[in-house]
């Protein structure tokens, strides 16, 4: 049976999402209520702006069934602003004064790394866990990895050896957008983790 794969749409760009895991033949769905976790197989958290997505998390009574959804060993993936939110800390100088975070993934991450918007910008990175090829990845207005705990596994890293991807048994964080290149490759990865918890 395929995985369901749950985009939280509480903001951001979870659309980009799911067409991703509509082109790669999976079976996607928008989650904004406690009750939208029933049968997922994986999560993800999108891009957008991380401190709107902490706080409609809570409006919304998210917290506890994301927690929940971490300990079940089932795997979420955060891209970008979701990946903040997964984080244990932000960095004092680039933290928002409400910024909730979920502190699931064993990171101290830096807001907006790169500067504004318009330092946004696109490099191609090694991935060895996803495949050979470098993969093109884009940054907007991106978070970089300032720390990462023992458990945590840097996935990839820029020339310069800041860490922009990470994973954590089950939880996985990009600073980067695939869902914005069309090299579903991530995707594809992400959904064959979230299979080996299929019903």
């Amino acid at each position: 049976m395929r995985p369901v794969i749950g985009v939280l749409a509480l903001q951001g760009d979870f659309q980009e999402h799911l067409t991703a895991l509509a082109r790669l033949g999976a079976q996607g769905r928008e989650v904004r209520l406690p009750e939208d976790f029933e049968g997922l197989s994986g999560l993800i958290i999108p891009g957008g702006e991380s401190t709107t997505i902490g706080r409609l998390i809570e409006r919304f009574g998210l917290r506890e069934p994301i927690v929940a959804f971490a300990r079940s060993g089932r795997p979420i993936w955060g891209t970008c602003a979701g990946m903040i939110v997964l984080a244990r800390e932000v960095d004092p100088d680039t933290r928002a004064r409400t910024q909730h975070l979920l502190g699931l993934l064993d990171i101290v991450v830096r807001r907006n790394a790169f500067g504004p918007q318009i330092e946004s910008f696109e490099t191609e990175l090694e991935i060895p866990a996803i495949g050979s090829e470098p993969v093109r990845a884009v940054f907007i207005r991106a978070p970089v990895v300032a720390e990462i705990g023992p458990a945590v596994e840097p996935l990839a890293r820029l020339p310069d050896g800041t860490v922009v991807a990470v994973r954590q048994s089950n939880l996985i964080g990009t600073a980067f957008h695939p869902e914005l290149t069309g090299d579903d490759r991530f995707h594809a990865w992400f959904c064959r983790l979230a299979g080996e918890h299929a019903p």
